[in-house]
């Protein structure tokens, strides 16, 4: 369903997308994840066809987004990080403007909205003002006017940002109800278990370039193993155990407030051989773990 080779985007003299290659197969959910300035929302950009490419080939449903914008556009439903719905409109007729983009109008777009919101249970809030849904609620709203068009492909950037647990476990509900329909699902998030809960596979990315790829648990087996140590000394004593332990060869890392060391049953005796007695747990690893290895745990800038 989308297909790239090489992409790459730039501005100026800033190259944001340095030759990537990736393949989303029909019906799955990819992932595509990353720090802040990873390149993600410029291939994003690119892929929905608000930005031009600066090389290489990008396809949606056999078409090239370079020659052919207008049709990908009428194939992709997108869902925006920012809230762009119409506050001058209610619900309902948010759906059945968007709609009108699509040629779609009158009897057609109606029952296309009244469907939209029944899948994401709105339709009991049809008539009300934008203005007074909750946030989770517009995150909603929002997906359903990303199928006006009746997609193959949703493209979702960050859509449970900001959300509380019970509003993001609906989304997640939602979406998977949508891929269960064949729909074909490109997400970006920064939260991981979402990551690992709802793609097929992700793709990793960090300074434009594709560092990993495959299915969540098969990237936490290859780069994190099945469990960490997580130690917590006393403040006094972090600097001089992480070096201790890196030079008896253990693979720790700092983990903002603990160290993380991988390898949890050598770990242990190491920590024993170093004479030191600290506060540690064990515990399973999961994608952020592989996610901090892979990119670091410096603070990015937006």
């Amino acid at each position: 369903m989308i297909w790239a080779r090489s992409l790459v985007k730039r501005y100026g003299e800033f190259t944001a997308v340095a030759g990537v290659d990736f393949e989303v197969w029909p019906g799955e959910c990819f992932g595509l994840l990353g720090p802040n300035g990873a390149g993600k929302s410029s291939a994003i950009r690119m892929l929905t066809g608000l930005s031009p490419t600066s090389g290489g080939e990008l396809m949606v449903c056999g078409l090239d987004v370079a020659r052919n914008p207008r049709q990908v556009k009428a194939l992709v439903g997108v869902v925006p990080q920012e809230d762009n719905l119409d506050p001058d409109f209610r619900v309902r007729k948010n759906l059945e403007v968007h709609a009108r983009y699509f040629g779609v109008q009158g009897r057609v777009a109606r029952e296309r909205a009244l469907q939209a919101l029944d899948l994401v249970r709105l339709r009991e809030r049809q008539n009300d003002r934008v203005d007074t849904l909750s946030g989770g609620m517009k995150r909603r709203l929002l997906i359903a006017r990303a199928l006006m068009n009746d997609p193959p492909v949703l493209v979702l950037d960050e859509p449970t940002t900001g959300l509380d647990p019970q509003s993001r476990h609906l989304l997640w509900e939602l979406l998977r109800s949508l891929k269960r329909q064949g729909i074909t699902i490109l997400l970006t998030t920064h939260y991981m278990e979402e990551a690992a809960h709802l793609c097929d596979r992700i793709v990793i990315m960090d300074n434009g370039r594709i560092l990993v790829e495959g299915r969540p648990g098969e990237l936490i087996g290859r780069h994190a193993g099945s469990e960490v140590l997580e130690l917590r000394p006393p403040p006094e004593r972090y600097e001089a155990l992480l070096a201790r332990l890196q030079a008896l060869g253990f693979d720790a890392q700092d983990g903002g407030g603990a160290l993380v060391v991988f390898g949890a049953e050598g770990a242990a005796i190491g920590v024993e051989a170093t004479g030191e007695l600290v506060e540690s747990a064990r515990r399973p690893t999961n994608l952020e773990d592989v996610f901090l290895r892979l990119t670091g745990r410096e603070l990015r800038d937006e």
